[in-house]
């Protein structure tokens, strides 16, 4: 698990841009955070630390497929691939809802939102670079693991044009449906020490329980339906859609891939995360303070963590 760091570097970029923006007019809050998500993007690609904590989650995924030998139930297809469809499907839920949280916080204590206070339109700008972030590193890790997954372990691809249409819009409301939920997550955590202890254990149960490693037909039925209102459940069958042939279908619960619900549930839990985000994220910028920072920033020398 890793959280993106912006750093110094990235801060310094940002200024410049901000005070380019300055020099030939206020820019909108989108293309503040279009400008901002950019530079973003760029000291990813040069962190490798970063780099290789996302290349780890693909190569999990792919030991995992390569010890899973049966087939799914019902029918000749490789369990492995059933099983790598809905890791796919985690992976896009964990960097939407665990590894954004972890870099709101952490920016949170480097006071990151304190300055938001003063900036016009700080907010949205914020939101928008931080989901434009998570988007290209949730759509490259995607594209690794179903490449890499094809090549070494005979991995799931879509058989059809209707099929890779299904995979881009399942991936699309997914990421949709939980990253802004991840930032409303992050604006009510506590701290970088304790944000991972408290959203790792319910996202792996999810995990387990959601049918992204195998048929949720064969767990309890009222774990289905617990299961059922969270949106890793749908992304997970809306990726097996795209990904497996027809005939996995006999291992779903409805015995059919209920696609028009996996997109009204994908919708309805976007709309709640952003209806929730950008009022969080506001407030929590409302309460910080200089001293509210360096008391935090004191907290965590004594207690043995690095300063911000």
């Amino acid at each position: 698990m890793t959280t993106t760091d912006t750093g110094p570097d990235t801060a310094a970029q940002d200024h410049g841009a901000a005070g380019r923006g300055r020099g030939s007019g206020r820019l909108r809050p989108w293309q503040a955070g279009v400008r901002r998500g950019g530079i973003e993007v760029r000291h990813l690609l040069r962190n490798r630390k970063e780099l290789m904590g996302y290349v780890s989650n693909v190569v999990v995924a792919l030991a995992l497929a390569g010890f899973i030998s049966d087939d799914v139930p019902g029918t000749k297809i490789p369990m492995a691939q059933l099983a790598l469809a809905g890791f796919s499907a985690y992976l896009l839920f964990q960097i939407g809802l665990i590894s954004l949280p972890q870099i709101l916080v952490t920016e949170r204590e480097e006071g990151t939102l304190l300055r938001l206070r003063a900036t016009p339109g700080g907010i949205p700008a914020y939101l928008i670079a931080k989901s434009l972030l998570i988007v290209v590193m949730a759509l490259a890790t995607l594209v690794v693991l179903l490449g890499s997954a094809a090549v070494l372990v005979d991995g799931p691809l879509p058989h059809s044009p209707a099929g890779w249409l299904t995979l881009l819009w399942v991936t699309a409301l997914g990421l949709l449906a939980v990253v802004p939920l991840g930032a409303a997550i992050g604006a009510v955590l506590p701290n970088p020490r304790e944000a991972l202890a408290m959203i790792m254990l319910p996202a792996m149960a999810l995990l387990v329980t959601s049918g992204a490693m195998f048929p949720i037909s064969k767990m309890p039925v009222v774990v289905q339906n617990i299961a059922s209102v969270f949106p890793l459940r749908w992304m997970a069958q809306g990726l097996r859609a795209a990904l497996l042939p027809d005939a996995a279908r006999a291992a779903e619960l409805s015995g059919s891939w209920q696609l028009p619900t996996v997109a009204l549930v994908l919708v309805a839990w976007a709309v709640l995360g952003f209806l929730l985000a950008v009022p969080l994220l506001r407030r929590a910028a409302r309460r910080e303070s200089g001293s509210r920072l360096t008391a935090r920033q004191n907290k965590a020398q004594l207690s043995g963590a690095p300063a911000a």
